[in-house]
């Protein structure tokens, strides 16, 4: 089984250890921004810095950065949280 539950701070902590980097926070949202070296594709994400952070707003999170099998990148996530 698949674990989906996970904090802000979780996620945070996996994106910026791939590259991404806090640009802003507007209350208890951080935004995130990474730009891919070799493309200079830019993705943006939006995280709340909530200690549970809802399946739809999940799979918001894992939209903006481009995963095509949410259930991949929750184990992504997990594997390096």
């Amino acid at each position: 089984m698949v674990r989906t539950v996970f904090s802000g701070r979780e996620i945070i902590g996996v994106l910026r250890s791939f590259g991404y980097a806090p640009v802003s926070r507007k209350g208890s949202h951080v935004r995130l921004r990474y730009e891919h070296p070799g493309t200079g594709e830019v993705r943006n994400v939006d995280v709340p810095m909530h200690d549970e952070i809802r399946i739809g707003t999940l799979h918001s999170i894992a939209d903006q950065c481009g995963a095509a099998d949410f259930k991949q990148w929750c184990r992504w996530i997990d594997e390096h949280a």
